[in-house]
């Protein structure tokens, strides 16, 4: 007779069942066959040496007086009627399947309630309690000797449940009965002893009492994640549709000019059609691919928030483990920016075969190596959402010319007065919120940055300016975020620069000066950074068109003009950009409310629709 979680197989009944200091049941007869078979002297079994247990190999003292377990001994002729004499063992046995396993597996999966594992199969009563040391469900008849019995008096019943064999600790294969925080895991007392000694191991209720506190916050995230990620698979899906249309429209336009042109132009034709199909491919594999995975994500999420709704009240360990599930998919790293090396260059094939057909094999090559990247502009995700109405270049510098730069809110930065909303919209709040302790928060001012660091090339995004004053800017990497309220807000020290809208006007910020604008109010501001320029410009954007507000940058007085903010800009403005620059946003009055971007304006953010 095997101890409990011995393999099943076909044995004869167990007989006399004695208990060995390990913990493990065998039959005394099987015991004292052990004891006598010759071997080694070294401890593995035989009149030679101690007899070990054949499940845990710990050494049973040769002089030791077995003692026969009574309680054991009113279990199995119940097991043993249960099982209609057959020779598969039972689950307190230890056999890998109980009788009625399947049964009970098919029913879990309807819902039924879990049925007693020593009733006849043809009349299995529902299970009143579940014993995780013999791994068994019992009805209240069969729970008796569990209740009046002295021997059982150490065993732990709990509410009844389907997969007991997931109750035992894979190494110890005792009960599961506590949760270490150290390790995020299910323990039993032999981990406590070992592997976990030292650890914070609280009650398994207990722990589940801490999770359901967090699950309400932790399903409203991934809510806020799920309609940020249809927001953002709405923008991907409509990147996919307009680089298809922009490659069909610019391939129609290049087909007809080269059926006007001359036979010179043949192979330069399949160049140029040759370098739009590249651009397309290119382009098309990286958007397509950025797709896949958001709806991967997005699918992924919602699996594991309806594994964690569905898990019963009464099963602790699927619960902690569907939780832990839905922990990890959502601290997931997220999928990177779209790059776009190459931003859709041959968007300009049209401009460069109407330049080739007037000056005909002389301008081949020159336009060829201006296909080629040579003095070429790039375009924006804008011009092609206006559906490239205008064949003329924008100007160089225009921040149409560049894809949106992509911006994540960091609730390590936030005040506590600040309520976040996903990554994208922020809030000012009267009630503190109870954030960790951080050393990159601001305590002294309602400020919060983005993750995104700025150190080369040209930036672009876009704030909607739902409520309130609101600051809108860039600030140094380094700044202390505990400097006072009176150095440490945008634009009132020289490590940050801002727009403000204070109600009434827009007013620009640097080192503790200020230049106010004339200028309407705009619901959207665009925001154009230019690193290696050290320029910084501010537009106010509707209806897909931009007014640049101000621009931040050195530039010579006009004669007989002294402005002492850009005396202050010329002075200092260029020791900003010595550093990484991060976008900041301080809301300053009470119903202060912004969202970044998108700049689809089709796509409604997540945080206008609640």
């Amino acid at each position: 007779m095997g101890g409990s979680g011995s393999p099943g197989g076909s044995r004869p009944p167990a007989t006399d069942p004695v208990t060995v200091p390990c913990g493990h049941n065998f039959c005394q007869r099987c015991l004292a066959a052990l004891r006598q078979r010759a071997g080694p002297p070294d401890g593995s079994g035989g009149a030679g040496g101690a007899v070990r247990c054949p499940l845990c190999q710990e050494p049973v003292p040769a002089a030791l007086r077995l003692r026969k377990n009574r309680a054991l001994c009113e279990v199995l002729p119940l097991l043993a009627a249960a099982a209609g004499g057959s020779s598969t063992p039972s689950r307190a046995a230890g056999s890998s399947m109980a009788p009625g396993a399947g049964e009970e597996d098919a029913a879990a999966e309807e819902g039924a309630a879990v049925l007693c594992d020593v009733c006849p199969a043809a009349a299995r009563a529902a299970a009143a309690r579940s014993c995780l040391v013999c791994l068994a469900s019992f009805c209240e008849t069969h729970l008796e000797p569990h209740r009046r019995a002295a021997a059982f008096r150490s065993h732990r019943l709990v509410a009844p449940l389907r997969r007991l064999e997931e109750g035992l600790c894979p190494r110890h294969l005792q009960p599961l009965d506590g949760f270490c925080r150290a390790e995020q895991a299910c323990v039993c007392a032999r981990c406590r002893a070992h592997e976990h000694r030292g650890h914070d191991v609280v009650p398994l209720e207990r722990e589940r009492e801490h999770k359901e506190a967090q699950q309400a916050k932790f399903l409203s995230d991934a809510e806020n994640e799920l309609e940020e990620l249809a927001v953002t698979i709405a923008q991907a899906k409509k990147m996919v549709e307009l680089i298809k249309g922009a490659a069909m429209k610019e391939r129609e336009k290049v087909e007809k000019l080269f059926a006007e042109a001359s036979e010179v132009l043949a192979t330069f034709q399949k160049e140029v059609a040759s370098f739009i199909e590249e651009g397309e491919r290119s382009m098309l594999g990286e958007a397509e691919a950025d797709l896949r995975w958001k709806e991967d994500r997005r699918a992924k999420l919602v699996q594991c928030k309806q594994n964690l709704e569905n898990v019963p009240s009464t099963d602790t360990i699927y619960f902690l483990q569907e939780f832990q599930a839905l922990k990890v998919a959502m601290e997931e790293n997220l999928s990177p920016a779209l790059s776009f090396q190459n931003e859709l260059n041959f968007t300009k094939c049209t401009q460069a075969v109407s330049a080739v057909k007037d000056v005909l094999s002389a301008a081949c090559k020159n336009q060829w190596d201006h296909l080629q990247g040579k003095g070429i502009d790039e375009q924006s995700y804008q011009e092609i959402e206006q559906g490239l109405c205008s064949s003329s270049p924008l100007p160089r510098g225009h921040p149409s010319m560049f894809f949106a730069f992509i911006i994540d809110l960091d609730s390590d930065t936030a005040d506590k007065f600040i309520h976040l909303f996903g990554t994208k919209g922020a809030k000012r709040v009267l009630c503190p919120i109870p954030y960790p302790e951080s050393p990159t928060r601001f305590i002294n001012c309602e400020q919060v940055l983005g993750l995104n660091l700025m150190n080369r090339g040209n930036y672009y995004w876009e704030v909607e300016l739902i409520n309130g004053w609101v600051s809108i800017g860039v600030i140094a990497e380094d700044f202390d975020p505990h400097e006072s309220y009176t150095r440490g807000r945008l634009g009132r020290n020289e490590k940050s620069c801002c727009l403000q809208w204070n109600g009434q006007n827009y007013v620009v910020w640097f080192g503790g000066f200020e230049s106010v604008i004339q200028q309407p109010f705009f619901q959207t501001i665009g925001v154009f950074l230019e690193y290696s320029e050290k320029a910084l410009t501010f537009y106010g954007v509707k209806d897909s068109k931009m007014t640049c507000l101000q621009q931040l940058k050195v530039s010579p007085f006009a004669k007989g003009k002294f402005d002492p903010f850009q005396n202050k800009i010329n002075h200092q403005f260029a020791s900003l950009f010595l550093c990484k620059l991060k976008p900041a946003f301080f809301l300053e009055s009470v119903d202060a409310h912004l969202q970044i971007g998108p700049l689809k304006k089709d796509c409604v953010s997540v945080l206008k629709r609640r």
